[in-house]
């Protein structure tokens, strides 16, 4: 005998996702290929791209391979890249000197990709990291036991106004040292770089995630462990309110994006930011994050082409304007 219950409903929300067609005229959350921003690692003279071990399908590019990678990215509709060096550890010392040497490994790669793609966005960390033999974002107390605050924001602003004079369109420091980005914006305008941008990583968090980059630019390798406490003047993840806090101060010292990072473990936190401000908020999906999907993945356990789509959307969802991901080439090729 049929089941002649039926219900009495005026609401049927079922009705809008009956078919492909409908479910896209009501999705409100659309990934484009313009949302992206690609990080690329970049280092002096291999012969061929370099993959990064728990990086799959990253890689280090030489110059000329970099600029090939940009030209690709471009094409797919990728806005924006992120640059990052990876020195030979000979050129590194506790004071991080190769940051202020004006023919340095990433202003000779801004230099290249600028002049063969010159509508590319092209952004640079400002952070000591790569250059420091300690593998910190800056210089070091005289105890060796912190990151000296203002003496490495002096530093930082050398090194944005460098950056600028290579002709990148934003310089991102990362470091999370205090009064940092009022610096370099006083510094910038000072050099007559009035057009440089500032994405500033406004909340990083101490995270766990970061291990896979920290192998990518060398800094795990000089400082002997890739679990580098950076706890002295990265985020607590605990805190939620201080996260606002670095964001406004950004804000209020010139910053003309403000970043999250991580972005995937921290979607109330961009949800927040992107309420407090009227700037542009940007997130990062991070090494750790991009290496966890990828390994499932490879186990099968999951479906790397949804979980990617689906990590991204969940990022734009809470608010980002722009997302820096490492499945940026990838998605921006599925898009389209």
């Amino acid at each position: 005998m049929p089941d002649t219950f039926k219900l009495d409903l005026t609401h049927r929300p079922r009705r809008l996702r009956r078919t492909p067609s409908l479910r896209r005229m009501v999705e409100e959350t659309v990934l484009r290929p313009a949302d992206f921003i690609a990080p690329l690692f970049v280092v002096d003279g291999r012969p061929a791209p370099d993959e990064i071990k728990s990086m799959p399908g990253v890689f280090r590019f030489n110059i000329t391979d970099l600029v090939r990678e940009c030209r690709a990215l471009r094409r797919l509709g990728v806005p924006a890249v992120a640059l990052f060096p990876k020195l030979d550890p000979r050129l590194k010392d506790e004071e991080g000197t190769q940051a202020l040497n004006e023919d340095a490994l990433v202003l000779r790669a801004v230099r290249a990709v600028k002049k063969a793609v010159p509508e590319l966005t092209v952004l640079t960390d400002v952070a000591l990291d790569p250059y420091t033999s300690h593998g910190h974002d800056g210089v070091l107390t005289a105890a060796g036991d912190d990151v000296e605050n203002d003496r490495t924001v002096g530093l930082l602003a050398k090194m944005a106004v460098l950056q600028a004079r290579a002709g990148v369109d934003l310089v991102a420091p990362s470091d999370m040292m205090d009064g940092r980005v009022g610096a370099i914006r006083q510094a910038l305008d000072a050099a007559g770089f009035t057009g440089t941008g500032i994405m500033a990583y406004s909340a990083k968090f101490n995270s766990a995630y970061y291990g896979p980059f920290r192998d990518a630019v060398g800094s795990a390798q000089a400082a002997g462990t890739r679990l580098l406490s950076k706890a002295t003047y990265q985020l607590n993840p605990a805190n939620r309110r201080e996260a606002i806090a670095e964001a406004l101060l950004d804000e209020a010292e010139g910053a003309d994006i403000l970043m999250v990072k991580p972005a995937g473990l921290y979607l109330d936190i961009i949800r927040d930011v992107r309420e407090a401000t009227r700037k542009p908020v940007a997130a990062y999906q991070i090494s750790g994050e991009y290496a966890q999907i990828c390994a499932a993945a490879r186990l099968g356990w999951l479906d790397l082409a949804r979980c990617r789509h689906e990590s991204l959307l969940a990022i734009k969802r809470a608010g980002a304007d722009m997302i820096l991901t490492y499945f940026a080439k990838d998605m921006a090729a599925a898009l389209r």
